[in-house]
């Protein structure tokens, strides 16, 4: 007879082969039109340059929702959409600093810890709707402004880039 010991290592050492052998749940290639394009610092592309999603992408991961005062408008607004920290999971970014590129070419420098420290979201709804190209669409990097204090400043305003197109991660 056999010592069970031998018999859990032979397991323990075909199952760590295997997990080698397949590759971790990959960025699926994006099926729609690409509205979001990350690159520079990113582990995980679907394309050979970069982690790319279409709006089914950004809606399958996990949606949060607040509402929030803005600079732009007069009344509250709701918005939603994934964290960005997860979006930013998704494509296994690592980096100091996120460079976001709206469709008219504006730019923010955003650091990559405000991903972390605050709640900051890609919002693709407002009051939970789509958002147009024309209305700021249709990705908004909005923090939640009435959460902080520090948040309501022109430093957090100027960072929330609409009609996102692209992120790099420097």
């Amino acid at each position: 007879m056999r010592p069970a010991f031998p018999r859990a290592l032979s397991a323990l050492i075909a199952a760590t082969a295997l997990c080698l052998a397949l590759p971790a749940a990959a960025l699926q290639p994006a099926a729609g039109k690409v509205i979001l394009s990350i690159s520079g610092n990113v582990a995980e592309k679907n394309t050979a340059t970069a982690a790319v999603f279409d709006l089914a992408m950004i809606e399958k991961l996990p949606q949060r929702s607040f509402t929030t005062m803005t600079p732009w408008d007069k009344q509250p607004i709701k918005f939603t959409g994934p964290l960005l920290r997860d979006v930013l999971a998704a494509a296994k970014a690592t980096g100091t600093t996120i460079k976001a590129v709206a469709l008219n070419d504006y730019q923010s420098s955003i650091p990559l810890e405000d991903a972390q420290k605050f709640d900051v979201i890609l919002a693709h709804k407002m009051n939970d709707a789509d958002i147009p190209v024309k209305t700021k669409g249709p990705l908004f990097i909005v923090y939640p402004y009435d959460t902080k204090p520090e948040l309501r400043a022109a430093t957090y305003y100027e960072r929330s880039a609409w009609q996102l197109k692209s992120l790099t991660i420097e």
